[in-house]
């Protein structure tokens, strides 16, 4: 009797994650009449819903100061590469929010920001072996029209797995 070779037989049953968020421009409007800090706090109070990107990456913002944010989540194998390991994206994309969202600690109701580019160094691989890591981003020099900011990513016993620095524009009235 000849046998089937189905995807199942090949590669195990497949698994399946569910992403659920809330309309981000209701947020975002919500957020122009705030300070940058109020809005974060806000969202991390859970006041204002997060972005579709948290929920989609599955990392939710954990604390902010005056010009830092951390962002924390538990990887998954939903998010890595053909190698097995978490795909670069999505340390990038981490660490995107911790600077980003360090810079929109500092900005006053009104003013947005977006990224002009990031750098990053990976320096040890992440699984879900690592457990729950955390991304911190914090302001180096604020500034009217472009701010910079850095930031790393840690595994729980504090090791460093990633670093990254970034440019971020300021976007007044926007």
């Amino acid at each position: 009797m000849d046998t089937i070779d189905t995807a199942a037989d090949r590669w195990g049953t497949p698994q399946q994650r569910t992403v659920t968020w809330h309309d981000p421009l209701t947020a975002a409007e919500a957020g122009r009449t705030m300070t940058g800090r109020a809005y974060l706090a806000a969202i991390k109070d859970g006041d204002i819903p997060p972005p579709p990107i948290a929920a989609l990456m599955g990392f939710d913002l954990v604390a902010i100061g005056d010009g830092e944010a951390w962002f924390a989540m538990t990887p998954d194998a939903s998010v890595y590469n053909p190698l097995g390991m978490v795909h670069g994206g999505m340390v990038a994309t981490l660490l995107d929010s911790a600077l980003g969202c360090a810079v929109h600690t500092t900005l006053p109701a009104g003013t947005a920001h977006a990224s002009i580019e990031i750098k990053v160094s990976y320096l040890r691989p992440i699984s879900q072996a690592t457990g729950r890591i955390t991304a911190h981003g914090w302001v180096t020099k604020p500034g009217r029209r472009v701010a910079f900011a850095e930031g790393d990513v840690r595994d729980p016993d504090g090791k460093v797995l990633a670093t990254a620095s970034s440019s971020i524009a300021i976007m007044a009235g926007e």
